[in-house]
């Protein structure tokens, strides 16, 4: 049994019910908040401690994990700190405000021996697992082309938080806090981005981050991806549509959760349709969101590793997060992967 903490009780509800449907393996010892009466309010009934001391939290040593849901500007101190007390750290998205600090972390990993995991979420559900049975199958072939979509909406009342939207609490705007999640999809499904063109802009609320972006995307594979990000959609949507050789594929469109329904496979000559439906047709129940995240690290930690998100896989989100923000105020095609030498190692945040 793991013994969490969760730091944050915003996004950090979300979690608390990942953790819930996990009960042969997680406890959840308390919800960490300086707001404690709203972190009781989100434990509601389940038993849950709340505190408001972290340091408490941080010395507790029954804790085994420290799942880090704070504003973005605080993750970094955090998850430095749960590492060095010898806690393994799940943290939200962005991991950190630059590859500096990625890196950072990465070498407390290394030191302390402890595990961080980052969370990429949309890589968990029934169409994920549809498409990777089709991969082993030799059904897919060779990706051409595709599209990806993050319409959201994000309206004036949603920046009221006073951290969000600006680059001190924020650290970016849609291409770092909503759209990373779909871009993490292409190097853990597909293949690493070798190069991306940026055109970023804002749009649709008085804030000081971008709210719009139009990205073109290469492959290591050669694949050319398009993706395209607001945050002025009439309702939240999550999208992609991926011609392959042997088939093309739709997801789901639930904003947060796209795989949680199974994906359409339609058969391209010669794969035909009855040699995809059948390899469908032998995909059990799979677990969605949070809750395969959270049982993909449970797993890494007990030695049977593969499927969780690694600190690696953290970094490689950022690095492509770096290369967006460049290509965009130089105007050129930048090239991954980007390395200590990049002028934008130690952060995009404006001078």
């Amino acid at each position: 049994m793991l013994r969490v903490a969760i730091v944050g009780a915003g996004i950090g509800a979300q979690h608390l019910a990942g953790f819930l449907d996990l009960p042969e393996v997680f406890e959840v010892a308390c919800l960490c908040d300086l707001d404690t009466a709203r972190a009781t309010a989100v434990v509601g009934q389940t038993g849950v401690a709340v505190t408001a001391d972290l340091e408490a939290v941080l010395a507790d040593a029954s804790i085994d994990i420290i799942d880090v849901c704070l504003p973005p500007h605080l993750h970094f101190d955090v998850a430095k700190r749960a590492l060095e007390a010898g806690k393994h750290v799940i943290c939200e998205k962005p991991l950190v405000a630059s590859l500096r600090e990625a890196d950072g972390l990465l070498e407390t990993v290394q030191r302390t021996g402890k595990s961080l995991f980052p969370v990429f979420q949309y890589r968990y559900g029934i169409g994920t697992a549809q498409l990777m049975a089709l991969q082993e199958a030799g059904l897919a072939g060779k990706l051409f082309a595709g599209s990806i979509e993050t319409h959201w909406n994000r309206d004036a009342a949603y920046y009221d938080v006073d951290w969000r939207g600006t680059w001190a609490g924020e650290r970016g705007g849609c291409v770092l806090g909503h759209a990373i999640h779909i871009h993490d999809f292409l190097p853990a499904f597909l293949s690493p981005v070798a190069q991306v063109f940026a055109d970023l802009a804002t749009r649709v609320n008085t804030i000081e981050v971008e709210d719009c972006a139009a990205l073109s995307i290469r492959l290591e594979s050669g694949a050319l991806i398009t993706s395209s990000v607001t945050l002025g959609c009439a309702s939240d949507y999550s999208h992609m549509r991926l011609m392959f050789e042997g088939f093309t594929v739709e997801s789901g469109t639930s904003p947060y959760a796209p795989a949680a329904d199974p994906w359409i496979f339609t058969a391209r000559e010669p794969t035909k349709q009855a040699e995809i439906d059948a390899v469908l047709a032998g995909i059990g129940p799979v677990k969605t969101g949070y809750t395969g995240l959270f049982d993909a690290l449970a797993k890494a930690l007990e030695g049977q590793g593969g499927r969780e998100v690694t600190g690696l896989d953290g970094r490689r989100s950022l690095e492509f997060v770096t290369a967006v923000y460049d290509s965009a105020r130089r105007n050129v095609p930048v090239r991954l992967p980007v390395g200590a030498d990049h002028p934008l190692y130690d952060g995009w945040l404006p001078a």
